[in-house]
């Protein structure tokens, strides 16, 4: 599956691979580094039968000795639970990633210019997967994040059950593209699941879209930015990408019930759906799809092939909804017209900064002030609001924020 999404099938919680861990390190580290250690022996004739040079092999593999527990504890916490749409969208579709869209909009308009000639893909479109993927290449910065894709990769075939046969076939992949040249074994760097560069594609899939955008001979979608992007475009493209159609369309829903399935516009048009923002739908015979994501209260939408199209690259309606809310700001748009239901007063992105560091002067966060509200965040809120006698919800809210200001 394109990009992360065969990486995302793996994400459930799984004992098998929590009890092979638990072996290992019961058993103590002299254990743990024979049994990878010969893994890492039997698992090169298959690497060699594959196509892979013994030689590149045994150069990944040269300072790689143990499994990464980093990789295996990160496999066993993947979160089951769904977040609201409002939680959802309130960490990616942000003032902060529209303003710095807008500036790499800028810095790389000429590149983006030829990127679209070449592929026919909206700029914005690539500039929001790019902030989706890795925050605009900040996270390829973060040592807490970035691991040596060989490394994980081999981890988690060796000692994660459910992902043993993804992470064989995504290693023999990486293997080649170090084989290619594209890029050196020092700096294949990714997610703990193999996911790579700026734009986080899985080796398969850069395989089959990794694009030379800046003819220096080299596929590097973790330095070069050109490429990156034009690997993006060019997974789109070939997923079918319709150049000079939008994703969808904000709506607004007539009273009453209405038929399930694709319409062309002209006919959910006739149905009472008209756009949230009282402009006409371009293109009334293409069919469109009616997503209601949060409730009749929150905002509706009319998706358009486009839309699907961004599936291919993380198949989740939330992550492509996402990808055109962001595209569309990043590109003038004033944003929502019905916004979600969120049920408190929400924060503006340096105020969501500024919620982490008044928690973390009280003791309560110890993580990054980045904005973004996860599971690190919620506690340290409910800690406060449990201490303040405060309702314990965990949101991030405006009223939240009163109260630190206050202490």
């Amino acid at each position: 599956m394109p990009v992360r999404n065969a990486a995302k099938r793996f994400t459930s919680v799984m004992t098998a691979a929590s009890l092979s861990l638990a072996l290992l390190m019961s058993s103590g580290p002299a254990f743990a580094d024979a049994g990878f250690r010969q893994w890492v022996a039997g698992f090169r004739a298959t690497a060699v039968e594959e196509g892979v040079s013994g030689t590149v092999y045994d150069k990944a593999f040269r300072s790689i000795k143990d499994i990464d527990p980093v990789v295996l504890e990160k496999a066993r916490t993947q979160p089951e639970f769904t977040a609201p749409a409002w939680d959802y969208f309130d960490n990616r579709v942000h003032d902060q990633s529209v303003a710095v869209g807008q500036q790499m909009a800028k810095k790389w308009g000429p590149w983006l210019d030829r990127i679209e000639a070449r592929f026919g893909v909206d700029r914005n479109i690539l500039l929001a997967i790019w902030s989706m993927e890795s925050n605009y290449g900040e996270i390829l910065k973060r040592d807490d994040i970035m691991r040596n894709v060989v490394s994980s990769l081999a981890t988690l075939a060796y000692a994660d059950p459910k992902r043993s046969k993804y992470a064989r076939t995504q290693l023999i992949a990486a293997l080649k593209i170090l084989q290619t040249g594209d890029i050196d074994e020092s700096h294949l760097m990714g997610s703990w699941a193999g996911a790579m560069g700026q734009t986080q594609f899985i080796p398969t899939s850069y395989q089959h879209y990794a694009v030379d955008m800046d003819g220096n001979g080299k596929r590097d979608i973790w330095n070069s930015i050109p490429d990156a992007l034009a690997t993006a475009a060019n997974l789109l493209k070939k997923n079918g990408w319709q150049a000079g159609k939008t994703w969808g369309y904000e709506v607004k829903l007539p009273a009453g019930k209405l038929p399930s399935g694709s319409k062309t516009l002209s006919q959910w048009q006739a149905l009472g759906v008209v756009r949230a923002n009282g402009k006409p739908f371009k293109n009334g015979a293409d069919k469109a799809t009616l997503k209601v994501l949060d409730g009749r209260g929150g905002p509706a939408f009319l998706m358009v092939k486009n839309f699907s199209v961004i599936k291919a690259y993380n198949n989740a309606d939330k992550y492509a909804l996402a990808v055109g809310l962001l595209a569309d700001e990043i590109g003038g748009s004033s944003g929502l017209v019905q916004d979600w239901k969120r049920p408190f007063t929400k924060l503006t992105f340096e105020e969501r900064q500024e919620l982490q560091k008044r928690l973390s002067q009280h003791g309560l966060y110890d993580g990054k002030f980045d904005g973004k509200i996860g599971d690190g965040s919620k506690n340290a809120i409910l800690a406060f609001q449990a201490k303040a006698g405060l309702t314990q919800d965990g949101y991030p809210s405006m009223e939240v924020l009163k109260w630190l200001r206050q202490k």
